[in-house]
């Protein structure tokens, strides 16, 4: 699938709570619980997401053109946030990364739900990935 059509997606999902804030939080942190586990030689500080109060943690894998992350958490919600990001962008190219517009945040009303000291962490997390994507690009 697209990075659009997994964004759809997410909305889709989270539009079954309308604005019952408190059954999307239970559905993202249930998200989080369905991460796959994360190799437990990758968490280290040097894959710890900067900017997020919680840990986050993000492996990059870089397969035949292709990014793969494995992600974890020490918190349910970051770990369900995580796991978002990692549903739209694993196995796409780094430039498909980098050319993605991210509409879901705003469409799922995702700050009325996280507030600003996750968003903020959110937007770390999206940065990071970003960055292991643009360092790959191939001009």
């Amino acid at each position: 699938m697209t990075s659009i059509e997994l964004q759809n997606e997410i909305i889709d999902d989270f539009s079954l709570f309308e604005d019952d804030l408190e059954s999307k939080l239970f559905y993202l942190m249930d998200l989080g619980k369905k991460l796959p586990d994360m190799n437990t030689a990758h968490k280290s500080d040097e894959f710890i997401v900067k900017g997020c109060q919680s840990k986050v943690w993000l492996y990059p894998i870089y397969n035949e053109g292709k990014l793969y992350f494995e992600a974890d958490s020490n918190t349910e919600i970051t770990k369900g946030l995580v796991s978002l990001l990692v549903r739209i962008w694993n196995g796409k190219t780094p430039k498909e990364i980098l050319d993605t517009e991210l509409y879901f945040i705003e469409k799922i009303g995702m700050s009325r739900m996280i507030g600003s000291q996750r968003s903020n962490g959110f937007t770390s997390m999206i940065k990071q990935m970003k960055m292991y994507a643009f360092a790959l690009v191939k001009e």
